[in-house]
């Protein structure tokens, strides 16, 4: 199924949102988050704090120091640190242990294969479009069969603000020495992805597949099911 809400014009560039978008994210979330913990819960008194202590953290991190909301990496080696402050570490220890728990974390993070059908399909679009990805994740695309994919990969909080911002859409067009209309962004959110792509004078494609509530009622320029309806665009 491909709905075009709106006339497109003409683009050369197609934009990747990743996480959910080319893979399913979730699993892969849920385990790195798992093998955080796994760690942590080595530690004396971690599990002693109980189910909300890390959410607790977390919004004390970004009270600290509100950009960290751009940058879900340096959200949570911060708000590692403050909760294994609040439990009496500090100095070389604490380093270590932040570092440790964190670094579980990305290794199940990046445990991602993406399928040779999406594979596929993206060789057969970069025969015809620049192909890039604007993501507010902070999956190390260097670490699976993605990386070499894209010719720009851009992330939140190292390369902008996080998507609805327009920021990394800037760059992109900088980068690429394009105008906004010939970039058409491809992913799973309205609020981030369709919101992000309208607010910087993007072309946007909704990928609405996933069983959501989204604050961003603005209709998407063209919306698809599935990833593979992309072919429309190969003819």
């Amino acid at each position: 199924m491909i709905r075009f809400n709106r006339a497109i014009t003409p683009f050369s560039v197609l934009s990747f949102d990743l996480d959910d978008t080319l893979y399913n994210n979730h699993p892969i979330i849920k385990a790195a988050v798992q093998a955080q913990f796994d760690y942590l819960n080595t530690l004396p008194n971690w599990q002693a704090q109980g189910k909300d202590y890390w959410q607790q953290c977390r919004e004390q991190a970004a009270i600290d120091d509100p950009v960290l909301v751009d940058n879900v990496t340096q959200w949570r080696k911060s708000t590692l640190r403050v909760a294994l402050a609040k439990l009496g570490y500090q100095g070389a220890e604490l380093e270590q242990h932040a570092n440790n728990a964190y670094q579980a974390f990305a290794d199940a993070r990046s445990q991602i294969t993406v399928g040779n059908d999406v594979l596929e399909l993206l060789a057969q679009l970069s025969k015809h479009y620049r192909l890039i990805a604007i993501t507010n994740g902070n999956v190390e695309i260097e670490r699976f069969n993605l990386n070499g994919v894209f010719e720009l990969v851009l992330q939140a909080g190292i390369h902008g603000k996080a998507k609805p911002h327009a920021t990394m859409f800037e760059q992109a067009c900088s980068h690429l020495n394009v105008k906004p209309q010939h970039i058409l962004h491809i992913g799973d959110s309205l609020d981030t992805d369709v919101h992000g792509a309208h607010n910087a004078g993007c072309q946007s494609l909704w990928l609405n597949n996933q069983a959501a509530n989204y604050a961003y009622k603005g209709l998407a320029d063209v919306e698809i099911k599935d990833i593979q309806a992309l072919k429309y665009f190969l003819k």
